[in-house]
């Protein structure tokens, strides 16, 4: 351990304050926008909203809303801390580097993942239902009523394979939606759980426990690391599983 003020850095209230100011900024920002009625109504307006229909032909159709999504939010509050934290140019342009060099690694995954996910999604033909609802069907026969227990596991799963609980999501939602309305549970709970398991999948994401373990000098041992956590995780999603039972 080292004690700061034995090494003459003395740290004030105000000080510390500031320092967690920009996450207090974006919390408030995502609860104002996504809770208060006038504030949310105004960033989803057709002012703020970008389509593409019928995509080549295709009748699929797809928009965006920026102003609404948490990055857009994350931007504002990096803006304002230029000048909260009166930082000069080198230093803007070093933390863009930075910031940068992560999105990037993060963006290439997720150009080709999201294309995938969406035909996944909208692979519906004629009278055949989208692969999604296809396989909630035939799963829901082998499961019936006790889904919500697996529920967390396929996202858990999805977010070890993909490497995101965001693309887990996108895969399995409409999936968990369709297995929910299968069995007469509540879609909703259902969905959430596969939010909470996609969670726990983070912990033995090997992107992530490669990052993890570099940045703590365990180069090597990252089999050893997702040995351990999966107890952990397999804790949180059978618990997260029992809830679902109940709830759902």
């Amino acid at each position: 351990e080292i004690d700061l003020h034995t090494h003459g850095i003395q740290r004030s209230g105000f000080e510390y304050l500031k320092a967690w100011l920009p996450y207090v900024v974006v919390a408030i920002m995502l609860v104002l926008t996504r809770t208060v009625p006038a504030i949310k109504n105004w960033v989803t307006s057709e002012t703020f909203t970008f389509g593409w229909n019928n995509i080549l032909g295709t009748g699929i159709s797809t928009k965006t809303q920026p102003v609404y999504l948490p990055g857009f939010l994350f931007l504002i509050t990096v803006c304002l801390c230029y000048g909260l934290f009166k930082m000069k140019g080198p230093q803007i342009r070093q933390s863009w580097r930075e910031s940068s060099s992560m999105i990037l690694g993060a963006g290439s995954a997720l150009i080709f993942a999201v294309p995938m996910v969406q035909v996944f999604i909208n692979s519906q033909s004629g009278m055949m239902e989208a692969m999604p609802l296809v396989l909630a069907d035939g799963v829901s026969a082998l499961f019936g009523s006790l889904w919500p227990l697996i529920a967390p596991t396929i996202g858990a799963l999805g977010a070890f394979i993909a490497g995101s609980n965001t693309i887990s999501n996108m895969m399995f939602s409409l999936f968990q939606f369709g297995m929910a309305e299968k069995i007469g549970a509540i879609p909703h709970v259902v969905v959430a759980l596969q939010a909470v398991g996609g969670a726990a999948g983070n912990m033995i994401c090997v992107h992530n426990v490669v990052a993890a373990s570099a940045t703590v000098g365990l180069i090597g041992k990252e089999g050893l690391v997702i040995r351990k956590t999966l107890i952990p995780m397999t804790i949180y999603v059978i618990i997260a599983g029992t809830m679902g039972i109940l709830m759902a």
